[in-house]
Formats: C-alpha cells, structure tokens, sequence
C-alpha cells in the first residue's frame, strides 16, 4: 500500500507543478478574425495538386520538358542549404563567400533526372496545402529513391505562384538526409 500511496502522490506533485507552470506562462492573444482566413479554391486546391503529381511523373519519366513547364522560370531558387558545420568548412578550406547554396540549381537538378540511367522517383507523404489568392505552399516529407533504392530523405517546402491562370513552382527549399541515416 505504501507504493501506491507515494506513486499517487508523485503523480500529484507532476500535476501539480505542470499547472503552476501552466498559469505562469504568457497567454497568447486571441487572432483577431482575418488571421487564417484564406482565399482558396477548390479548384486552385486541384491544380496545385495536379502540380505535385505531374512533378512525381515526370521524375518517373524522365520528361525534363514537363518537370521544366512546372517551374516559374529556370532560375528558381532550388537548393537544399548546407548546414553550419559545411559552411564553415568550405569557407576555412575553399571560398571565404560560401553560403551554403548550390550554384546548380534547377537546371542542376532537371539534367541529373535527364541523364540518371536509373528510375529516379521522389515520394511525398504529410502534403500539407496552403493557399491565399495567387499564392501557395506545399509542404511535405520526402523520400528519394535512385533505381528503387533510397538516396536521400527529409522535409520540402514549395512556394508557388498563379501566373496567367496555372500555378508555377516558385521555390523548392530541403532538407537532407542520407539514407545511411534511415532507421536510426
């Protein structure tokens, strides 16, 4: 009986001490109304999803054509940033102005898919949409295989734009796991 009664009074005082720390925390203020209210369609909600798909399909593919018509234009900013620990290295040892992003970019990118003699394919999972008018985000966690085995994995944020009635790629940012780190 003595067990219970101490693990019951341990539970008390962790009740306890969350909800003094509870109270002592600042509230946040109410959102005024217009906070969160966007300006989306269903039919925008479709095309940007049309979008991703046709993205999956034409890594599949190998149609750089199409991958090329998702995009704004070839200049977009595409890259997965580099942490501190290479920036500093590549500064120490390489280039003093090094910030982390790859110069290669898209066009980097579509001529790897185009040129990769293996099937190159990238899963989605968690797709989360936002939209407000003319402009999207498109957030998701990614794997991407190379000839069906993992290359890589993480997390990817798309900025997208409606441009003369289609919605176009505007930023395709990343995160970068190797797959050795899979499973740990």
């Amino acid at each position: 009986m003595h067990k219970l009664a101490s693990a019951i009074l341990f539970g008390c005082s962790l009740f306890s001490a969350g909800m003094a720390l509870a109270q002592t925390a600042p509230a946040a203020p109410p959102a005024p109304p217009h906070v969160g209210r966007h300006a989306s369609t269903h039919e925008d909600l479709r095309a940007i999803e049309q979008v991703v798909a046709d993205f999956q399909a034409a890594l599949i593919a190998k149609d750089v054509k199409l991958l090329s018509s998702l995009m704004l234009h070839t200049n977009i900013l595409f890259a997965s940033p580099a942490d501190d620990a290479f920036i500093k290295n590549m500064r120490d040892t390489t280039d003093v102005h090094f910030d982390g992003v790859g110069a290669g970019g898209y066009a980097a990118f579509a001529n790897f898919i185009k040129r990769e003699p293996q099937r190159t394919e990238e899963k989605f999972y968690n797709v989360k949409i936002t939209q407000d008018r003319h402009v999207a985000w498109v957030n998701f966690d990614y794997e991407f295989l190379v000839g069906g085995k993992l290359s890589n994995y993480g997390a990817e944020a798309w900025q997208m734009v409606k441009r003369d009635g289609d919605w176009k790629i505007l930023s395709v940012v990343w995160s970068m796991h190797p797959a050795a780190e899979a499973g740990k």
